[in-house]
């Protein structure tokens, strides 16, 4: 999947999990600046319990990681978790994919590159027969959600939370 003399993006799986740490880092202090109200984990705490899950999740059939390289370096990925259907309220398929995460360096923000990654997700699900996908955004993120409503995804349902450690209006 290379277009000219960009970053080239291939299939990737467990054997990549401990490379994508700086791309997380990198992800977990954007989500950061959206998001300043909420308190959040250190970032090396956070990269530890993300490559827990990444370990747990590629294990599951199905699931996979597209991984944008430059020059041999990441720059990029998409992680995609699919697990068994169908939903129980909705209609869905067998199989259901949710992307985990996407993540683009920042130097290579803006240049396309998450839009090519997120075609790769779709290419590699039609390939395995999965046409139901998640994607979760924060609430802040309004730049990502307006991305994936470009690509015909529409908000599904609003996840409210209450978290003991970030300051909660009275």
């Amino acid at each position: 999947m290379n277009t000219g003399s960009g970053p080239v993006i291939r299939l990737a799986g467990a054997e990549v999990v401990d490379a994508l740490g700086p791309l997380w880092i990198a992800l977990h202090q954007h989500h950061r600046s959206v998001a300043p109200h909420l308190a959040m984990y250190d970032d090396d705490r956070s990269w530890r319990l993300r490559r827990e899950l990444y370990r747990q999740w590629i294990t599951e059939p199905g699931s996979f990681v597209l991984l944008a390289e430059l020059g041999g370096e990441p720059v990029g990925y998409a992680f995609v978790h699919v697990f068994d259907g169908p939903d129980d309220s909705w209609v869905s398929g067998d199989r259901i994919a949710e992307l985990e995460t996407l993540s683009v360096a920042p130097a290579h923000r803006g240049q396309g590159l998450g839009t090519r990654l997120l075609d790769g997700v779709d290419v590699r699900l039609d390939e395995l027969g999965i046409g139901d996908l998640y994607i979760g955004a924060l609430a802040t993120n309004l730049a990502a959600q307006r991305v994936y409503e470009r690509r015909g995804l529409r908000p599904l349902m609003v996840k409210y939370a209450r978290l003991a450690a970030s300051p909660q209006p009275r």
